[in-house]
C-alpha cells in the first residue's frame, strides 16, 4: 500500500466536524434530557470559534434512519444572526436540527419495545470525512481536522462494514475521530467508537456524569492536535476489538473468516456469501463427487 500524501497543515487552525446523536428512542429513555445536553454542546461548539478567529466548526445530526448538515461554521449565512437576541450559532443550528428531527420522525420505523434501535454513525462518519476531504482541496494550506462523536445509543451491528471504511479511511487521511460516549450505565461502552478512536489515534471518553459535560468537552476534546503532544490527555484502559458477522449482523467472540474476502461469520457455511468463494471441506465434498462422477462415466 503506497503511503498517504502529506498534507500541509496550519497549527492554530482546527476544523472540527462534529457529529451529534439525535436519536429520540435514546433520549427519551436517557435520565438527562435532549435539551440539557444540548446547550453544553452549543456552549463547547461556540468556545472552539473563540479560541481562534479562523477555526471552523461543522455539525452533522445523526437519526435513526438519516444524518446531515445542520450547521457549518465557514457558511456565510452563519456570519450574521436572523434572530436580534439570539447568535447565529444557536439560531441556524437549533431551526436546522428541528427540520431534521421533524423529517427523520417521519422515516422511523417499529421497533421492539425496549430495545433501543442504532443511529445512524456510519453515514455521518461518511459525511464528515467528504467534508474534510473538500477542506483538503480547498487550498495548499488546510486547517487541521479532526471529527468529534457525540454518541449515546446502542452499537448497530449492521452497520460494521460501513463504519470500518470510515475508520479506514480516516487513519490514511490522517483524520483522528475523537469519541465522547454517552451512556446511563457504567459498564456500557460502544465498541464501533473505541476501535475508531484508537485507529485514527484520537481519544475515547465516556464522561462519569452529563451535569458536567461542558467542563469535560473543553478540557478534553477543546485542544487542538497541535497542543496535545504538550498535555496529559486520558487513555482509554481497553478496547473492545470484536467484529460483527456478516450473517446475522450479531457481535461475536470467535468465527469464521473467508480467506479470499475477510468476511466473517458465526456459523460454519460452505459457500461465502460475500465473494461467492467455497470453503475448504465444502470444496473438497465437491471434488470427490466430481472424481465419482468421472470414474461411472
Amino acid at each position: 500500500m503506497s503511503p498517504a500524501p502529506s498534507k500541509n497543515y496550519t497549527d492554530d487552525v482546527s476544523l472540527l466536524v462534529v457529529t451529534l446523536d439525535t436519536n429520540p428512542f435514546f433520549w427519551s429513555d436517557f435520565p438527562s434530557h435532549f435539551s440539557d445536553f444540548l446547550s453544553q454542546v452549543l456552549a463547547f461548539l461556540n468556545s472552539i470559534l473563540l479560541l481562534g478567529q479562523l477555526n471552523q466548526v461543522v455539525v452533522i445530526a445523526t437519526g435513526c434512519n438519516s444524518c446531515s448538515y445542520v450547521y457549518d461554521s465557514s457558511s456565510n449565512k452563519n456570519h450574521a444572526s436572523t434572530n436580534g437576541t439570539m447568535p447565529a450559532l444557536y439560531s441556524n443550528l437549533l431551526h436546522n436540527l428541528d427540520e431534521f428531527i421533524a423529517k427523520d420522525k417521519q422515516l422511523t420505523t417499529a421497533h421492539e419495545p425496549g430495545n433501543v434501535p442504532s443511529s445512524l454513525l456510519s453515514g455521518s462518519l461518511s459525511k464528515a470525512l467528504c467534508y474534510i476531504q473538500r477542506a483538503f482541496r480547498s487550498g495548499p494550506m488546510h486547517p487541521q481536522p479532526r471529527i468529534l462523536c457525540l454518541q449515546g445509543s446502542p452499537d448497530g451491528p449492521e452497520q460494521y462494514v460501513a463504519i470500518m471504511n470510515a475508520i479506514f479511511s480516516a487513519q490514511r487521511s490522517s483524520v483522528p475521530v475523537d469519541s465522547c460516549y454517552i451512556a446511563s450505565s457504567n459498564s456500557s461502552n460502544s465498541a464501533f467508537l473505541q476501535q475508531a478512536s484508537y485507529i485514527t489515534g484520537g481519544i475515547y471518553y465516556k464522561p462519569p456524569q452529563l451535569d458536567g459535560l461542558f467542563q469535560y468537552l473543553s478540557a478534553v476534546f477543546a485542544t487542538d492536535l497541535h497542543s496535545r503532544a504538550f498535555l496529559r490527555l486520558p487513555k482509554s484502559l481497553g478496547v473492545d476489538f470484536r467484529a460483527s458477522c456478516f450473517c446475522h449482523k450479531k457481535t461475536i467472540d470467535t468465527g469464521y473468516v473467508c480467506s479470499v474476502c475477510l468476511s466473517i461469520f458465526c456459523e460454519h457455511h460452505d459457500k461465502c456469501s460475500t465473494c461467492s468463494s467455497v470453503f475448504g471441506q465444502a470444496q473438497s465434498v465437491a471434488a470427490s463427487t466430481d472424481n465419482r462422477k468421472r470414474k461411472a462415466e
